[in-house]
């Protein structure tokens, strides 16, 4: 499963000009799961993420996590972090799970992050959204699970 992480001061994401999801300081987290992936790796990456010590303390420095800041998630579904730019000028994503798959984990992340006592948000798996933030230094964390 593949994540960009981005620290934010808000994010939102809307869907036929309606807002759906939005938070304040936080996380905006773009996941993907990938052809193979299966529960194991939601556990994983819900695991580690909330713990990315990306935030700053009193003394600006990058020790507090998700969970010390008590930030809040937006999660938004992206097949494009599947991308294969190995050849040519058009993208492949054929290693991206098939949507069926994809829905289910990305469900099942939503659900074990909120299980963690984060405020979670979420976009609209397999729509066309517009997701707006304001990144927070900026930071932006690019992880993967196996």
């Amino acid at each position: 499963m593949r994540a960009l992480i981005q620290r934010v001061r808000q994010a939102s994401v809307t869907v036929d000009g309606q807002v759906i999801g939005e938070i304040g300081a936080g996380m905006l987290i773009l996941v993907c799961a990938m052809d193979g992936d299966s529960s194991a790796q939601v556990e994983k990456l819900a695991r580690k993420i909330p713990k990315m010590r990306i935030f700053t303390d009193e003394n600006d420095k990058m020790n507090l996590s998700l969970l010390d800041t008590g930030g809040q998630a937006l999660i938004v579904s992206q097949f494009t972090l599947a991308a294969d730019t190995s050849r040519g000028n058009r993208p492949g994503f054929s290693t991206a799970a098939r949507p069926e798959v994809g829905k289910a984990l990305y469900e099942e992340f939503i659900a074990a992050m909120s299980a963690q006592g984060i405020t979670v948000a979420t976009g609209e798996f397999g729509a066309d959204m517009q997701v707006a933030l304001i990144n927070d230094g900026p930071v932006t964390i690019w992880t993967e699970v196996e």
